[in-house]
């Protein structure tokens, strides 16, 4: 068996010439087209063609994942003033651990909904307990170091050496397995929750979101390349496909294979917004600052659009989101405020007041 597969292996032609023979697309890629030449015709067709996106999108961009670790434990419970502080042990053996922070409003309307956000930051804790929602936040570079120029495999790669995933396909993991341990908190309700990051950890976020359908509302904040912002088209001044994948800069959030692409874009078979259509018929919705050149807010708008006929497709054409304020790369109390107005009108059927009129690019 082991020699048929290296044989297999050894007889593909080199990665340069595969992705040479894909197809030019030059405008963004049909999420209706199946590879095989068929169309979706019907909503019958859409579980199909959307385990065909997800395929492609982890082959070349994210990397394959193992399963749940189905072992996800709480240890060394601390509870604080305002948060319970604990570590998640997971994978393989229980080999590995996480910091992670608990906040819960204080209302006694149990169980609240969730908001999860990657990195051990209480300072938001607060805006979103007031808000009645509970707040998890988890120390993600624990299961896998945030590097640049160099990679470092973590704990969780180590664990699982037979996949190929990148440091963004870990830290999305990660979150699933937070959401592992929340479904034994009788205090939540995982129905309604929230994945949210800012930056990578909006990528990251977006990535979750596209995996883990118990989370219902996506919420990458400047996520950018590699997050919500399209590959194709990229201006003068933003991250490119180019320039994510450099050694010396990303290129171990990704899987390694993408770096192929970074001179022929063009064949590259998705873009950004089949990971928005991933994510429907759920809620996705994109905070980002018109400032924040760098994480290429036309590229946001533009997947953004480009996802929106399958959201009109499944019929529920209002929840695809994008908002856009004014500032610089940062996830403000304004993001966050936009976010629970978000979440208040899809779980409590509360009128949705923010405001979703500002765009880059007018439309």
């Amino acid at each position: 068996m082991l020699m048929t597969a290296l044989l297999l292996i050894a007889a593909q032609p080199p990665l340069s010439d595969r992705i040479a023979s894909l197809p030019v697309i030059e405008e963004m890629p049909n999420p209706f087209l199946f590879q095989d030449g068929r169309t979706v015709n019907d909503s019958a067709d859409w579980p199909e063609r959307r385990t065909e996106i997800l395929d492609l999108v982890l082959r070349y961009e994210y990397g394959k994942l193992p399963p749940a670790p189905g072992n996800v434990r709480a240890e060394d419970i601390v509870e604080n003033d305002d948060h319970i502080a604990l570590r998640l042990r997971m994978g393989p053996g229980n080999g590995f651990a996480v910091r992670t922070r608990v906040y819960l409003p204080e209302t006694d309307d149990a169980p609240h909904p969730v908001v999860v956000r990657f990195g051990l930051d209480g300072n938001r804790a607060k805006q979103i307990t007031d808000r009645g929602y509970a707040y998890v936040c988890f120390e993600h570079r624990e299961l896998d170091p945030d590097t640049q120029g160099y990679d470092v495999p973590g704990p969780a790669q180590a664990a699982y050496p037979d996949y190929d995933w990148g440091a963004l396909a870990v830290w999305a993991w990660g979150a699933s397995c937070v959401l592992d341990y929340l479904e034994t908190v009788p205090e939540i309700d995982i129905a309604r929750s929230v994945i949210t990051g800012h930056s990578r950890t909006g990528k990251a976020a977006l990535l979750a979101g596209a995996l883990d359908e118990r989370f219902a509302i996506v919420v990458p904040n400047g996520s950018g390349c590699g997050g919500a912002a399209a590959f194709r088209g990229a201006e003068d001044g933003v991250e490119t496909l180019k320039l994510i994948t450099m050694e010396a800069r990303f290129k171990s959030w990704l899987h390694a294979d993408l770096a192929a692409f970074a001179n022929d874009v063009q064949r590259l078979p998705f873009d950004q917004h089949f990971m928005r259509a991933l994510i429907a018929p759920r809620v996705v919705l994109n905070t980002d600052a018109l400032g924040d050149t760098w994480a290429n807010p036309p590229g946001t708008q533009k997947a953004w659009l480009a996802a929106q006929p399958v959201f009109d497709f499944l019929d529920v054409g209002d929840r695809n989101l994008c908002h856009f304020r004014e500032g610089g790369h940062d996830q403000l109390p304004e993001d966050m405020d936009v976010l629970l107005d978000v979440a208040d009108w899809h779980f409590r059927d509360q009128p949705l007041m923010s405001k979703f009129s500002t765009v880059p690019v007018p439309i």
